[in-house]
């Protein structure tokens, strides 16, 4: 005897998606794991971690409306995976990509004021969507300062070597300090 999962394709693919989203936490809790526990580096999990937010917004777009959020979806198939959940929260996701973009861009020696303003503007604006962080997060202030900076300069004006240089160190030690200040960082 024969057990049918599904009725038509339309079922079918829904079910295919749903595995997908599953496989996608589980990858997810687990590369959590191997970075708190220093089994890979951050610069190998910074894009892992982004390649497998740009699977889940994918996925997760196209299943919102059987999806209705991705903590219902977890408790639904009994799934523990609380540094999964909370790594692939849309506003913890958007501000990661804003902070690697950002150093990115100064790594391709993008140092330009038209270039830097709106990648710091648009972290800027993530960090600030984020309750968990401290009013007085130290990471806000910088990112803030260095805006309030270019401000003050022409679109064309270029930030020096050494601007660009303390520019990253300040985005870098924001971006470990954000990685800090977030919950289920201590999961074992």
């Amino acid at each position: 005897m024969e057990v049918k999962l599904w009725n038509d394709k339309s079922e079918r693919e829904t079910y295919e998606n749903f595995a997908e989203i599953y496989a996608i936490i589980k990858t997810t809790e687990k590369l959590e794991k191997a970075y708190i526990r220093d089994i890979i580096s951050s610069s190998t999990y910074g894009p892992e971690c982004q390649k497998l937010i740009a699977h889940f917004k994918t996925l997760a777009s196209a299943l919102k409306d059987t999806i209705p959020s991705i903590e219902r979806f977890a408790d639904t198939y009994k799934m523990d995976c609380p540094a999964a959940l909370y790594r692939t929260a849309a506003f913890v996701a958007e501000c990661v990509q804003n902070f690697i973009t950002a150093m990115d861009s100064l790594k391709l020696n993008m140092v330009a004021v038209d270039q830097l303003h709106p990648l710091l503007t648009d972290l800027s604006l993530s960090l600030n969507k984020l309750s968990i962080l401290p009013v007085d997060f130290e990471g806000k202030m910088k990112v803030s300062q260095w805006i309030l900076m270019l401000s003050k300069m022409e679109a064309a004006d270029e930030l020096k070597a050494e601007q660009a240089r303390q520019l990253h160190f300040d985005l870098e030690s924001s971006y470990n300090l954000f990685m800090a200040v977030l919950p289920n960082r201590s999961i074992g």
